[in-house]
């Protein structure tokens, strides 16, 4: 059986779409692509078990639609499996049509965070064969493919077509063991097309995942959650067992890790102690996502030692009332004193932050640029990313703004970021400015000399460049009268 996992180009005319693994869509100017983990370990754990795997990423090959069908057809994959998100769904549903005009007896597979939440819209809409629910869909891939090959019992989280009707396994259950996983094949999944991202410092940079996804996980704005209500993690000795790989057999020299949130306590304390005893830590950097409020100097100061360059925070917002309303889990001042303890560790935080609550007046959504400004201007934080907020389906923030009658539209192809879908007491144009604001907080003289006076060695020339030419796209992405 050939089985295609693939990304089907999509061409609207707005730019490269940030879909693989992403807990927000975007549409960037300035093209990025993030190594899709999951997706990624489905087509090596197929791979293992003899399945003949086909990885077709077309958007970070820069196929266009024609080459795309091309290529199917030549292929000629038994099933394709597709990760989609809320913008692009009905796009998918289209190009499902399309494949199955060219190959009617190819099974066509479904899987992500909106198609989790809205299950039968797509099996109602569309002519896809199968929707996996849950975040752990490498294993319901192969459950599947098991099912179909040797007629292997359907786990439960599975959407399906029988005798002319839609029907479900139940709901998916998150009790895979990630240990069990194989280390991803990165040349069948073609590493170096993620080689080049704006987090790596780096060069050649790659991603892995030690859990999934958050320990906290709640959130009220994000969609994982929806896949992964549970949080689980790898151990450590796998973890570093698969780092030490990476570093001996691709000369990798930066990692982010993109569990939601990265481990603490004692996990976290003998992965720094073991990065440091194998000796990896002078030989690759490590990127993570951490919670403003959860480690102290002393832990700060162990990552660093330990490798690690590159912490995100969610800031979200510089107003108390946001966070709580978000159920958040922070203070306000958490995002300063984690700056800081983080700064002054040698480590490179990075701030993500959003505009467009519906309950945020502008007086409210500049104290998130004045927040921004005063971590930036002490030096406390390296880089941020601003967006607008968007309720996806599935999320507590999406079902609160259906019942408050907030949402501008279910048009979900008008969820892409590009407008803000929930009704403010901002305009349009007053969310992209504020958003724009954000993005230039950091762009002070100052701190600009600062970045100009830091760079030693080509890398760190080669960072601030494409950091720079990262901030400028992500101006254009935010252009006030843009779509």
């Amino acid at each position: 059986m050939k089985i295609m996992i693939s990304y089907p180009p999509l061409e609207t005319g707005k730019g490269t779409p940030l879909l693989g693994q992403n807990r927000q869509f975007q549409w960037f100017n300035n093209p990025s692509y993030i190594y899709p983990v999951v997706p990624a370990t489905a087509a090596t754990l197929l791979k293992e078990k003899g399945y003949d795997v086909v990885w077709n990423d077309a958007i970070a090959e820069g196929w266009s639609h024609e080459k795309f069908l091309e290529f199917f057809e030549r292929e000629t994959p038994d099933l394709i499996a597709i990760e989609t998100k809320t913008p692009v769904v009905k796009m998918h549903w289209r190009i499902i049509g399309n494949l199955k005009k060219i190959n009617s007896e190819c099974i066509a597979v479904l899987f992500g965070d909106h198609v989790t939440a809205l299950p039968e819209e797509s099996m109602r809409n569309s002519k896809v064969d199968y929707v996996l629910t849950g975040g752990d869909y490498d294993f319901l891939l192969l459950n599947l493919c098991n099912h179909l090959t040797k007629n292997e019992g359907l786990e439960p989280g599975i959407w399906l077509r029988k005798n002319g009707r839609i029907r479900n396994t139940g709901k998916f259950a998150l009790k895979h063991d990630l240990n069990s996983l194989p280390f991803i094949d990165r040349k069948l999944t073609k590493w170096q097309l993620y080689k080049v991202n704006g987090n790596f410092k780096h060069l050649p940079g790659t991603y892995i995942m030690s859990g999934r996804d958050c320990w906290y996980h709640k959130c009220k704005f994000c969609s994982w959650p929806t896949l992964y209500p549970r949080f689980r993690v790898r151990s450590v000795r796998n973890v570093l067992d698969e780092i030490g790989l990476l570093i001996k057999h691709l000369g990798i020299r930066e990692i982010m890790d993109d569990t939601g949130t990265f481990p603490v306590g004692k996990w976290l304390e003998d992965f720094c102690k073991g990065m440091i005893e194998r000796g990896y830590n002078g030989k690759i950097s490590i990127d993570c996502n951490m919670r403003a409020n959860a480690l102290n100097q002393e832990q700060y100061n162990l990552m660093a030692k330990a490798g690690f360059r590159l912490v995100l925070y969610g800031l979200e917002s510089g107003n108390q009332k946001t966070l709580d309303r978000l159920d958040k889990g922070t203070k306000v001042d958490d995002i300063t004193n984690a700056c800081r303890a983080a700064a002054n560790a040698g480590l490179s935080p990075h701030l993500t932050a959003m505009v467009g609550y519906p309950w945020e007046t502008k007086e409210d959504a500049e104290r998130s640029v004045s927040l921004a400004k005063e971590i930036f201007k002490n030096s406390w934080a390296d880089t941020l990313q601003a967006t607008i907020v968007i309720p996806y389906p599935g999320t507590r923030l999406f079902a609160e703004c259906k019942a408050k009658g907030l949402l501008k539209t279910e048009d979900w192809e008008r969820y892409d970021m590009r407008e803000p879908v929930i009704k403010s007491p901002l305009s349009e144009a007053e969310i992209k400015e504020l958003t724009q604001k954000l993005y230039k907080s950091f762009a002070s003289p100052k701190y600009v000399l600062k970045k100009l006076a830091s760079v030693r060695t080509a890398d760190d020339a080669r960072y601030v460049l494409r950091a720079a030419k990262a901030v400028l796209g992500h101006l254009k992405d935010f252009a006030i009268g843009g779509k």
